[in-house]
C-alpha cells in the first residue's frame, strides 16, 4: 500500500493482509522513534531491507525500495481533501495517545502541522515518483485507486 498520509493505507493494508492471510507491516514503525523522532536513514534502510527480505508481506507506507520489491503495488491516490478528512478522523481518536503501529509517546497532536505539509506537498513531491513506478511495471501489478468506487471494486475482487 502506498499513498498520501491519511489516504487509508493502514486500513486497506489490514483488510488485504487478513483476506490474503499475509503478515502486515507498517513503515511508520520503522520511520518513527519515541516522541516522533525520525529514525536515521541507515535505520530505515535496515528496517526496510529486513521487511522486504521476508517471503510474503503487506507493507503500508511510502518507500521506493518497497515499491520495487513488491509483487503488487496498491496506490491510494485520493484527492487531498479526502486525505485531510481521513487524517482528521484518525487524529481525533489518537490525538493524545500513540496509534497501535507507532512507538510510545507519538500522539497525533504533536505532528499535525507536519502532517498538513505532508498531505499538501504529496501530489507534486511524491505522487510523480509513484506513477513512474506504475509506468515501469505496466498495469498488471499496479493497482491505482483514485476513488471509493474503485476501492470497493478492488476489495470485492479479493
Amino acid at each position: 500500500m502506498t499513498g498520501n498520509a491519511g489516504s487509508g493505507k493502514s486500513t486497506l493494508g489490514r483488510i488485504v493482509a487478513q483476506k490474503k492471510s499475509l503478515p502486515l507491516f507498517s513503515l511508520d514503525s520503522i520511520v518513527w522513534r519515541e516522541g516522533w523522532q525520525k529514525a536515521t536513514s541507515d535505520e530505515v534502510r535496515r528496517g526496510v531491507s529486513n521487511l522486504i527480505s521476508k517471503r510474503a508481506w503487506v507493507i503500508d507506507g511510502v518507500d521506493y525500495e518497497i515499491l520495487k520489491a513488491a509483487d503488487v503495488v496498491i496506490f491510494l491516490d485520493f484527492p487531498r481533501k479526502v486525505s485531510f478528512y481521513r487524517a482528521a478522523i484518525r487524529n481525533r481518536k489518537f490525538l493524545f495517545t500513540s496509534r497501535p503501529d507507532l512507538p510510545a509517546n507519538c500522539p497525533e497532536i504533536l505532528i499535525i502541522p507536519k502532517l498538513i505539509k505532508i498531505i499538501w506537498k504529496f501530489p507534486k513531491r511524491v505522487r510523480p515518483k509513484i506513477l513512474a513506478e506504475k509506468i515501469r511495471r505496466g498495469d498488471t501489478s499496479f493497482v491505482h485507486i483514485q476513488n471509493n468506487k474503485q476501492l470497493k471494486e478492488y476489495l470485492d475482487s479479493l
